[in-house]
This record gives structure tokens, C-alpha cells and sequence, in this order.
């Protein structure tokens, strides 16, 4: 039965132990969804975001978020990432989509830096999409897939 490597026999929360694991090669990628009006759009296909460009400024914040990860999330541990690469576009009627891609040579997975990163582009896009859309939702921040370490290859079915 699996349990949760985060908690000690007492349920209390603490930093698993990698330091007896050999690094390997990490991946994961995770995607979120952000749902926006149809003014949002005919903005970013014709005149631009009073605030700029949302592709560049999103792409820039995810990278940055993968890389600080360990500094949001308390139990993370800090990593060598080697590569994040964040990708904006539309999709659809009413989306922007964030797909965010790590890879890491380390002792511990990057599933947190991949979903960070997608999780902190989304933001950016709500925050420079408010002014133009009041009705914007944030969905679907998951794992995509990742590679490596002891439990091997996932991809989302």
C-alpha cells in the first residue's frame, strides 16, 4: 500500500530524505487551462493586452516559478534543473493553454517545478487578462507525464 513520504509515523510533516539516492535524469510536464472571453481573444489575434505581451510575460513567469519552487512549496527540495520550457497559445474558442516541460538531473522528481510552472503562467495570464474580463477561470492544472526515478513513467490517460 503506497504512503505518504511527506509524513513521519506520527502524521507529522517532514522533508523526505534523498541523500542515499543516486541522481538520474527527471522529467515531467503539466498543463493548465485558463478560460477567457471572447473580447480576450480578438485582443491578443489584432491589437495586444493593455498590459503587453501575454505570451512572453507568461512563458517568463513560468520559468521563473520552476526555478523557486522549493522556496513555495515547504517540503520540496531544492533542484539542478537543467531545462524548463513554458509554451502559450490559444486553443480553441475561449482558452489560453500553458503546457510547462522540466527536466532535471537530481535525486528527487520535478513534477512540482512542472506543475508550479504551469499553475504560476496561468496566474499571469488572469492577471494581465482582469482588466478586459472579469469572468476568467483557471482549470485543469495536472500532470501531463513524467520519467524517471523509482516509480518509473506516468502519463495521464
Amino acid at each position: 500500500m503506497a504512503r505518504l513520504t511527506h509524513l513521519d509515523s506520527k502524521g507529522k510533516a517532514r522533508m523526505v530524505d534523498v541523500g542515499g539516492k543516486k541522481a538520474t535524469r527527471r522529467t515531467a510536464e503539466a498543463r493548465g487551462r485558463v478560460r477567457v472571453g471572447r473580447r480576450v481573444l480578438e485582443m491578443l489575434q489584432k491589437e495586444g493586452l493593455p498590459k503587453g505581451d501575454l505570451f512572453a510575460t507568461a512563458q517568463i513567469a513560468g520559468i521563473q516559478a520552476a526555478k523557486r519552487t522549493h522556496e513555495l512549496i515547504p517540503l520540496c527540495h531544492p533542484l539542478r534543473i537543467t531545462h524548463v520550457e513554458v509554451k502559450v497559445r490559444v486553443r480553441g474558442a475561449d482558452a489560453v493553454e500553458i503546457t510547462a516541460e522540466v527536466r532535471a538531473e537530481d535525486k528527487t522528481g520535478v513534477e512540482m517545478e512542472a506543475l508550479t510552472a504551469a499553475a504560476v503562467a496561468c496566474l499571469t495570464v488572469y492577471d494581465m487578462c482582469k482588466a478586459v474580463d472579469k469572468g476568467i477561470t483557471i482549470e485543469e492544472i495536472c500532470l501531463i507525464k513524467k520519467t524517471g526515478g523509482k516509480s518509473g513513467t506516468y502519463e495521464r490517460p
